[in-house]
């Protein structure tokens, strides 16, 4: 137990000084009060659904979320991913999609495999230095779950397996593996089965409650089909959902992929409407409202067990040394440039909710608009834990953020779509009619306020946005000659950022068209 008198003294303390404290005592053989690390990483979770974000509907409303980023740092332009599997890829090498080894899919989808040898995932090593570990809810990697390697506890939704159909059920009636086991199928809605699992070991279930503890905490919603708890089936009635102001084709400036996008179409009576391929209606589809709505009641249960766990911290006495971070995988897109996706470069595809919470050591109440990656977190991590890195990770320590959220911050974001390869399959860049969901292989850059995309097609144009004038990202400012010498600028970075993360592709990129 913590001596308060000591506590005190270790909370004034910056996160560098504190890993280095934490360091001298574990050596010299004292209790190891080096921070907890609480992650929570939900899916396909837009920041439009947060209800502090400004970009929300009005109507929205995460209070324990917002009071989340009441206690400390919101950051407003934050991308973990593209989709599911290199998300969480990243998530555990620190590495971007296309310089991930090993990793590829296998089988029928969503299978994988991946040589543990070759590829090894960073909880292994906080595990070796002296750190409990556990990953609770949704597995999307592969097949090898990592347990009694990477985890000391884990309670997996293993969505390749283990029995057919089950990678569709999101929320309910989940076969899970607990520590290598089967169960199931578990009954109980999938967001609050997750978080009494995660209750249960911060409360120091099935771990050294001695050591400190990282938790990986995967919620499943809000993914397709979107399935609220039935206690708010209720919630949002009669709410305005305002239709997106480029929801059908032409988009003129936009790539060939995406200027004719069309997820959703009319109905004999106006109403946009997509596809039933959700398991929401297969016949006719379901409405753009519909839909939307039924996305953000999903929501309201993650927001309730967001207050149970920090009531939790709180009450256990273990919030002001646990570092919380809040986040998602990746967006999703409702209607925006006419997607009912992720996956495509757009913020209202892929951009996410990023909040960061310890009290007394991340600064509170504060918004951080510097844009980041979700590849920074694992660089972050280890800092905290006052690790030295394993291998080279290719994210940016944000800690000097935490601290200071208004500092100037001159490191670019980037992130690379590689559809379903990693490494071993990046050699060749596909064609856009060999590549899932239309959506091509693209990269870009974020510096300067400037978001940069090129898509790696033959004779495409290029885009550029300006984060803060065009947040939609409707007016491509790639197309006007003012803006030549900032392409061009954007698009040496972004070649530059491919050949820093070991990018196999880079001299096979077509030339921009233009120029």
């Amino acid at each position: 137990m913590i001596k308060p008198y000591l506590f005190s003294a270790i909370r004034s303390l910056t996160p560098l000084c504190l890993c280095a404290l934490c360091l001298n005592l574990a050596t010299h053989g004292s209790a190891d009060v080096r921070p907890n690390i609480l992650l929570i990483f939900t899916d396909d979770q837009s920041s439009r659904t947060v209800s502090s974000y400004p970009e929300s509907y009005e109507w929205s409303h995460t209070p324990n979320i917002d009071r989340l980023a009441d206690s400390g740092i919101r950051f407003e332009h934050a991308y973990m991913g593209t989709w599911c599997m290199p998300a969480r890829a990243t998530m555990l090498t620190g590495l971007q999609q296309h310089d991930v080894p090993s990793l590829r899919m296998s089988g029928p989808y969503p299978g994988a495999e991946y040589d543990p040898e070759e590829l090894e995932f960073w909880p292994k090593y906080f595990r070796k230095n002296g750190y409990s570990t556990g990953q609770i809810g949704k597995w999307h990697t592969a097949n090898d779950t990592g347990y009694g390697r990477d985890w000391d506890y884990q309670y997996a939704w293993i969505r390749p397996v283990p029995r057919a159909g089950n990678y569709r059920e999101y929320y309910v009636h989940q076969t899970i593996l607990e520590n290598g086991r089967k169960i199931g199928p578990v009954d109980a809605y999938a967001t609050d089965n997750y978080t009494d699992r995660a209750i249960e070991f911060i409360k120091g279930d099935h771990r050294n409650p001695d050591q400190p503890w990282y938790l990986w905490l995967c919620y499943t919603a809000v993914h397709g089909p979107w399935i609220p708890a039935d206690r708010h089936l209720d919630d949002y009635e009669g709410v305005e959902i305002p239709q997106p102001a480029d929801l059908y084709p032409p988009r003129p400036g936009k790539p060939a992929y995406a200027s004719e996008r069309a997820d959703f179409k009319p109905d004999e009576n106006g109403v946009p409407r997509y596809p039933g391929h959700y398991g929401v209606d297969q016949q006719s589809g379901d409405t753009l409202y519909n839909g939307t709505r039924r996305y953000h009641q999903s929501v309201i249960s993650i927001d309730e067990n967001v207050g149970r766990l920090i009531r939790l911290l709180k009450s256990t006495g273990q919030l002001e040394n646990t570092l919380v971070v809040y986040t998602s995988d990746q967006g999703h897109a409702w209607g925006q440039h006419g997607f009912l996706q992720k996956l495509a470069p757009y913020a209202a595809n892929i951009r996410v909710p990023f909040i960061v919470s310890m009290p007394g050591t991340v600064a509170s109440g504060q918004v951080c608009t510097s844009p980041i990656g979700g590849i920074d977190l694992v660089p972050t991590f280890f800092k905290f834990a006052g690790m030295e890195a394993p291998w080279e990770f290719q994210g940016r320590d944000l800690t000097p953020l935490f601290k200071r959220p208004q500092r100037r911050w001159d490191h670019p974001v980037f992130l690379t779509f590689t559809a379903r390869s990693y490494r071993p399959d990046t050699g060749a860049i596909p064609t856009i009619d060999q590549v899932p969901n239309g959506i091509p292989w693209y990269g870009f850059v974020i510096k300067d306020r400037y978001k940069f995309i090129q898509s790696w097609v033959e004779d495409e144009i290029p885009e550029l946005y300006h984060i803060d004038n065009d947040p939609h990202e409707l007016n491509n400012l790639a197309l006007l000659p003012q803006y030549r010498h900032i392409v061009e600028k954007q698009h040496s970075l972004l070649k530059a950022e491919l050949k820093r993360t070991n990018a196999r592709f880079l001299d096979a990129l077509p030339e921009m068209r233009g120029f």
